[in-house]
């Protein structure tokens, strides 16, 4: 059996006027899910940097829009940043690696975000295709008991 989803799909200027929509759109859906505070205020960080590497860094000077899907999963919420523009090259550099056991001076410039979002979500995933852009797919799964450790 195929797992139903909701899926909300916001279309924006890849500007950073437009990254607050996002973050209340995040919050609307992830209390309606029954998310902590806690939980959205991490889905806020970690969604804001995927923004803000769009925004920062896709387009150059140039206009571009993101695409920022929500999908509201049974026990989860998944959070994808999409855009058309140029590869971020932290994102080919961070490829499996961790900021564990290393200094903070050690991580590769404008890469902080990337180990942010790992730190704040259960799952992160960057794609990128040479001329076609990058997409980031963040999960948050839903802990329905305070009880767990």
């Amino acid at each position: 059996m195929v797992e139903e989803t909701e899926r909300i799909v916001i279309s924006l200027p890849a500007t950073a006027e437009y990254v607050d929509i996002v973050r209340l759109n995040l919050y609307g859906i992830a209390s309606k899910m029954g998310f902590s505070y806690e939980e959205i205020e991490d889905m806020k960080v970690a969604v804001s940097e995927a923004c803000n590497n769009t925004v920062l860094y896709a387009y150059k000077q140039d206009a571009g829009k993101m695409e920022i899907t929500f999908e509201i999963l049974t026990d989860a919420l998944s959070i994808t940043v999409k855009d058309e523009g140029e590869s971020f090259e932290p994102w080919r550099q961070a490829g499996g690696v961790t900021l564990h056991e290393k200094e903070l001076s050690e991580a590769p410039i404008g890469g902080l975000g990337f180990y942010l979002m790992q730190a704040l979500m259960d799952d992160v995933r960057v794609e990128t295709q040479s001329g076609k852009g990058t997409r980031v797919t963040m999960v948050r799964r839903l802990q329905r008991s305070e009880e767990k450790v």
